[in-house]
């Protein structure tokens, strides 16, 4: 199994066995459900379909809520793929826990980024302003100066870092550190921060 599912609690910090204070990110990770189950003969690729949080009935959809009920599972809030490899044989309604990882092995953690909205050039592409701070100027300090040429080639080139929304984008932080495993709490502490806000869904997937 490659992955697992989880809700970011939030940061705190722990020490480690040389004494040293560690920040890590607190991760509720599972149990999530199996709710498919991809085969190469069937589907093209081995893979395992996971749901994790519960939701309502009256919140999903009736299509995804016959397939629920078709397998007699109750419908989650989020599903997503994980792929896995060797011989082992999984079935619908079967649980992934958090124990999928050891403490001191290296994860990838995928997620959405924090949402900042529409912002303008200096907060989202760092610009430096443009124009003095005198003289009639003070209206110009944030604008993001000229975009594009004259008579040629009159038009403004695709890609132009200008203003527009930043954040909530898929990120993936790679190569960190399991440093403990709670496994009556299904939590797993990893060292460092990890992209999203609190209650957010994140990825946990081995490297």
């Amino acid at each position: 199994m490659s992955g697992i599912i989880g809700k970011k609690l939030g940061m705190s910090s722990v020490f480690n066995a040389q004494g040293e204070l560690v920040p890590v990110t607190v991760i509720q990770a599972g149990p999530c459900k199996i709710v498919s189950v991809k085969t190469k003969e069937k589907d093209g690729y081995d893979a395992l379909q996971l749901g994790f949080g519960e939701k309502k009935e009256k919140n999903i959809s009736k299509p995804v809520l016959g397939q629920f009920k078709k397998k007699e599972l109750t419908p989650n809030h989020v599903l997503r793929e994980f792929n896995f490899q060797g011989n082992t044989e999984f079935k619908i309604g079967d649980e992934i826990k958090v124990d999928l990882f050891k403490e001191g092995e290296k994860i990838k953690v995928r997620a959405k980024s924090k949402g900042k909205g529409f912002q303008g050039v200096m907060k989202r592409h760092g610009f430096g302003g443009v124009g003095g701070t005198t003289h009639g100027q003070s209206d110009r300090l944030r604008a993001p100066g000229s975009i594009g040429s004259s008579s040629f080639p009159s038009r403004v080139f695709k890609g132009m870092r200008m203003a527009g929304r930043k954040g909530f984008d898929n990120v993936t932080v790679s190569n960190l550190k399991v440093i403990k495993i709670l496994a009556e709490q299904n939590l797993i502490l990893v060292k460092g921060a990890v992209p999203g806000s609190i209650n957010s869904y994140v990825e946990l997937i081995k490297s």
